[in-house]
C-alpha cells in the first residue's frame, strides 16, 4: 500500500507542476483578464480552459471548437494533427499525468466519506456518454447551429465545461464587476454543474473523465495503438488480480492493459508482485515485425 501511495503522490506532484507551468500567468489572476500572447495560439495536452487568468495556451476542445464554427482550415488542421499526435504519441497518459482537471478531481476524491462508489450498474454504458458529448457538442452543434454569419458557437465549453467555470469563469467574475453584473442562468446551470462535479468527484474517482471528457475520449482511442503503452507478460502473471483491485478506472490489465478507459497512472504496474506489466519498448515491436515477416 505505500508503494502504490508513494506512486500516487509523485504522479500528483508532476500533475501539480504542470498546471503551474501552464497556468504561469500570475497576473492575470491580480488583473482579472486573461493572457492573449502568442502562446495563446498553442495547445496545451491537457484539458485547461482557454479564458483561465494565468493560463499560457489553449485548450485543445475549446480549440477545436472554434475551428470547425469558423470553418478556418488552416487551423482546424492544426489542431486536428495535435490532438492525433498527442494521442498517438501517449494515449491517455495526459489524463493520467498531465490534465489539471484530472488532478482537482483526485484530490477531490481523497477527501473522507463514508462510502465510495467504484463500479455500479450502468457504468459501462454510461461510460460511452463521453464520445456523443464529442460528437454532439464538439463536432455538430458547432458546424451545423450558426448565426446569421455562419458563425458556431463552442457549445461543450459554454453549456458543460465545468473545468472552464472554476478555471475561468470564477476567477474571472470575481475579478470583474462588469461580468457580475450581467450574470444569468447560463452561469447559474454551469455553476450547478460545476457543484455537482465537485460532490461526485468526491464519491466516485475522476467521473468527469469517465462519462463526460471529449478531450479523453479523443485519446482514449489511441490507447491500443499509441507508441506509450502497456505489456502484460504472460509467463510472468500468475493471475492474482492485484492489478484489477488497486484499478480506479476499474479497468483489467490482465485482460486488456491498453483498455479505452486506462489512464496509464502506472498503479497496476507498481503494484504487480511478479512485474509482469511493463511499457512496451520499440526494440520489442521490432522483434515482433520481424517474427511476423519469417
Amino acid at each position: 500500500m505505500d508503494r502504490e501511495k508513494k506512486c500516487e503522490w509523485k504522479r500528483h506532484r508532476v500533475q501539480a507542476l504542470w498546471a503551474l507551468l501552464t497556468n504561469s500567468y500570475l497576473i492575470g489572476f491580480i488583473q482579472g483578464k486573461i493572457y492573449r500572447g502568442r502562446l495563446k495560439n498553442l495547445c496545451v495536452p491537457g484539458l485547461n480552459c482557454y479564458s483561465c487568468p494565468g493560463a499560457l495556451g489553449a485548450c485543445p476542445i475549446g480549440a477545436m471548437q472554434a475551428v470547425i464554427g469558423n470553418w478556418n482550415f488552416k487551423f482546424a488542421f492544426y489542431v486536428a494533427g495535435f490532438l492525433m499526435f498527442v494521442g498517438a504519441l501517449t494515449g491517455r497518459f495526459v489524463c493520467g499525468w498531465l490534465c489539471p482537471f484530472g488532478l482537482i478531481q483526485e484530490l477531490l476524491h481523497k477527501l473522507p466519506f463514508p462510502k465510495k462508489i467504484g463500479a455500479f450498474r450502468g457504468d459501462k454504458l454510461l461510460r460511452k456518454l463521453k464520445y456523443v458529448i464529442l460528437a454532439v457538442f464538439v463536432i455538430l452543434l458547432p458546424m451545423f447551429v450558426v448565426d446569421i454569419l455562419g458563425q458556431g458557437l463552442p457549445y461543450f465549453c459554454k453549456l458543460i465545461c465545468p473545468a472552464g467555470t472554476l478555471e475561468g469563469g470564477l476567477p474571472l467574475v470575481l475579478m470583474n464587476q462588469s461580468m457580475r453584473s450581467a450574470l444569468g442562468g447560463l452561469y447559474a446551470w454551469k455553476n450547478l454543474l460545476l457543484v455537482l462535479t465537485i460532490v461526485f468527484s468526491i464519491l466516485i474517482y475522476r467521473p468527469f473523465c469517465k462519462y463526460i471528457c471529449p478531450l479523453g475520449a479523443i485519446y482514449s482511442v489511441f490507447n491500443p495503438i499509441s507508441v506509450f503503452r502497456y505489456r502484460v507478460d504472460q509467463e510472468k502473471c500468475t493471475g492474482c488480480g492485484v492489478c484489477e483491485k488497486v484499478c480506479k478506472m476499474q479497468v483489467k490489465p490482465m485482460k486488456n492493459a491498453n483498455s479505452l478507459e486506462c489512464i496509464r497512472c502506472g498503479l497496476c504496474k507498481k503494484s504487480c508482485p511478479v512485474h509482469a506489466i511493463g511499457e512496451v519498448k520499440l526494440k520489442d515491436e521490432g522483434v515482433r515485425h520481424q517474427a511476423e515477416k519469417v
